[in-house]
């Protein structure tokens, strides 16, 4: 797909100047890339626009920049939000320099789009009051863009509005660290996991298996004994659905958790996630090789290798 001339073998994610999460990731030797530095190498980069419907906007930039750059694909990262609704946890300030909304991009093709989480699964589909807008840029993607990646909520969302599936609400949070297993080890985005890998989930509803199998265009990849489906891909590779969070940090789950409790809500302790079940001791990130891989994974087999070099042809 791609086509190259002196390219580097290093060719990090091009985020925009200024973006908070730049000094987090040079802390940590992740190598990104200023617009200047990006313009003056001959490739093209896969564009990647990613629809931030999680309320820490920052902190869910710099997850999935972390992730996106564990590759030598240079990448072009493009942040959407959506126009009916403003983020209350993120300064308008910041929403206008780093955000674009779907009209101002809605004539573009990108090689993949990521649509996160949101907060919201306890509202029916219809009652999110972007439902509407979201579901005009779902459809978009059928025919702007190449692979797209739903996380979370966003899996349950992509998985209705597409083929129907239902979701249901469970008897409690499912919220911990959960092991999990390839059903078919040879599909391209579980390559190289090990035959158990983790994966954290922090959600009050699920979509079921058996509702999964009745649909002859989706097959389940990955599952957990414990928190079910976990991931969905469309046969034509087009779409993937994740319905845990392999993006968190280490310390995301601990943070939601003191949040409720401080709150003085009812909140079991993660389950597999504390050391000893002891919310004072530090957990250990024990799904890290896991979601670089799934990001990488995605990035070269359902992107790089597939996306035609010339985006028009997507339309």
């Amino acid at each position: 797909m791609m086509k190259f001339k002196g390219a580097k073998l290093t060719m990090p994610i091009k985020i925009p100047n200024g973006l908070p999460a730049i000094e987090t990731l040079e802390r940590e030797n992740i190598f990104v890339m200023n617009d200047f530095r990006a313009s003056h190498q001959d490739i093209r980069p896969l564009k990647i626009a990613v629809l931030n419907l999680m309320p820490t906007k920052i902190t869910t930039e710099t997850q999935l920049i972390r992730l996106l750059s564990n590759s030598s694909l240079q990448i072009e990262f493009t942040l959407l939000q959506t126009a009916t609704h403003k983020s209350k946890h993120t300064s308008a300030e910041h929403m206008e320099t780093f955000y674009k909304n779907f009209g101002d991009i809605k004539n573009e093709n990108f090689d993949g789009l990521i649509i996160t989480g949101a907060p919201v699964e306890n509202l029916d589909f219809e009652e999110v009051n972007y439902w509407d807008e979201l579901c005009e840029i779902m459809t978009w993607s059928k025919t702007h863009v190449f692979s797209t990646l739903h996380i979370c909520w966003a899996a349950q969302a992509g998985l209705n509005f597409h083929y129907g599936v239902p979701k249901y609400q469970l008897s409690k949070k499912l919220f911990g660290v959960y092991k999990h297993y390839a059903l078919t080890p040879n599909h391209p985005i579980v390559r190289g996991f090990d035959e158990y890998f983790y994966a954290p989930h922090s959600r009050h509803t699920e979509v079921r298996e058996e509702d999964i199998a009745k649909v002859s265009e989706l097959e389940v990849v990955a599952k957990s004994e414990l928190a079910g489906a976990y991931i969905i891909a469309a046969k034509d590779s087009r779409m993937l659905f994740v319905t845990g969070h392999s993006e968190y940090d280490n310390d995301t789950l601990a943070n939601e958790y003191f949040r409720d409790k401080n709150k003085g809500l009812e909140i079991d302790v993660p389950y597999n996630y504390f050391p000893d079940d002891d919310p004072t001791k530090r957990p250990p990130n024990i799904w890290r090789g896991h979601a670089n891989l799934l990001f990488s994974n995605w990035l070269n087999y359902f992107v790089y290798q597939n996306t035609p070099y010339n985006l028009d042809e997507l339309s």
